[in-house]
């Protein structure tokens, strides 16, 4: 299926509200975002904030399962294959680790949700963003994030950053596909302002930290340091 013309498609989800507050990190391979999530976790732990890491795919024991399959660079996965695989993954992690979390009130953090699927899959794959937004909106229930923190940076600037001995069958992708999906995000944080917020992760690991910090203390109503 091709691209479709960019769309909104997560405009008409619904989502209940949960006593938590559900917070993903999102970004093209090589914005680190990863790492930055790990800093800032020691920090919240350090003032007691309560507090969830996931990930998607490979939040749940079945999902790490899933992972495996999808990012072994051994494993040739036809496009549609490889979508209903990471929803696949991601209606279990909601399930049994997202919701329950939140269900109890604590920040839960997800590193890559839907909108890595709408930007790999649909922008970067070419599959219909309609089709794409019909499954988030089943594996997820609704459920959208509160706060989306994009990490932005440059597709070459992010795949030099990439050993290349350990790259996953998607970072072996050729560059115009990671253009592709920065694009992706880019159009998705336009369309969704009120949800998103960019990061700019080309500047110093101390600087994007700041930036971090700033948008959890706006959010969460922390005190953080900002640098």
């Amino acid at each position: 299926m091709l691209l479709s013309a960019p769309i909104s498609p997560n405009k008409t989800s619904t989502s209940k509200k949960y006593p938590g507050t559900f917070i993903t990190l999102e970004g093209p391979d090589g914005a680190g975002k990863t790492t930055q999530l790990r800093i800032v976790s020691q920090e919240l732990k350090a003032i007691g904030c309560e507090h969830i890491i996931t990930r998607d795919p490979g939040g749940t024991a079945a999902g790490k399962q899933i992972r495996r399959i999808l990012l072994n660079t051994t494993n040739p996965l036809s496009t549609m294959a490889e979508l209903l695989l990471y929803q696949a993954d991601r209606a279990q992690n909601v399930a049994e680790v997202i919701v329950p979390a939140l269900e109890k009130g604590l920040i839960v953090f997800c590193d890559r949700y839907i909108d890595s699927t709408i930007a790999y899959q649909g922008y970067g794959r070419g599959l219909c963003l309609q089709t794409i937004s019909t499954l988030n909106e089943i594996s997820t229930g609704g459920l959208k994030p509160d706060l989306t923190l994009l990490f932005d940076l440059d597709s070459e600037a992010g795949l030099s950053r990439l050993h290349p001995g350990s790259y996953d069958r998607l970072e072996r992708e050729a560059l115009d596909f990671h253009k592709k999906v920065r694009e992706g995000y880019l159009t998705l944080a336009k369309e969704e302002s009120n949800r998103f917020r960019i990061i700019d992760a080309s500047t110093s690991l101390t600087t994007v930290q700041a930036s971090l910090r700033k948008a959890l203390n706006e959010k969460l109503a922390l005190n953080l340091p900002e640098g």
